[in-house]
């Protein structure tokens, strides 16, 4: 959760940025902004890569400790999470594609100034928390050890005990 508030978080304040510049939210208005906007690009290349669960990204530790836990529990449910990971991929990359190269449909993009200090000053902390998180997560998962303990011992109770070892799970 904490992955997701931080990675959409991030996306919606890019499209927020970009809505004060074009006043649309049509990803038409924004197709071909990597050659005018560059850092603008690159920050939300940043976002979209953990949005899809790049390595390396907080994304893909959340993810990566789902498909573990959920493939240890019951395989075929777990395989119905594989092709929304591979939808997700295809639409942000399709989004990346279309606003860093794609054809502007106005193409007077010229006017459009790249991020100011205070906008990267508001996007840096997240990204810095994408990589921390996604390249040094057990900091993260110390602190949440003891709760998520308490919750699968709640569940395999409930369960008869089929619940996974937190020790599988996560690192200590």
């Amino acid at each position: 959760m904490i992955n997701h508030g931080i990675t959409t978080g991030a996306l919606f304040f890019c499209v927020g940025m970009i809505y004060e510049r074009t006043h649309s939210r049509e990803l038409d208005s924004a197709a071909g902004l990597g050659r005018f906007m560059p850092v603008y690009v690159s920050f939300l290349a940043f976002f979209s890569l953990s949005s899809l669960a790049f390595p390396g990204t907080n994304s893909f530790v959340g993810e990566f400790l789902i498909l573990v836990g959920g493939f240890a529990n019951n395989k075929i449910v777990a395989a119905f999470a594989i092709p929304g990971a591979v939808l997700a991929a295809a639409y942000m990359f399709r989004m990346l594609q279309r606003v860093v190269w794609g054809r502007p449909v106005n193409p007077d993009h010229s006017g459009l100034i790249d991020l100011n200090l205070r906008e990267m000053a508001t996007l840096a902390p997240l990204l810095f928390f994408v990589f921390w998180i996604g390249l040094s997560p057990a900091p993260f998962l110390r602190v949440m050890h003891v709760s998520v303990t308490h919750l699968i011992e709640q569940v395999g109770n409930a369960s008869g005990g089929a619940a996974v070892s937190v020790a599988k799970l996560m690192i200590p």
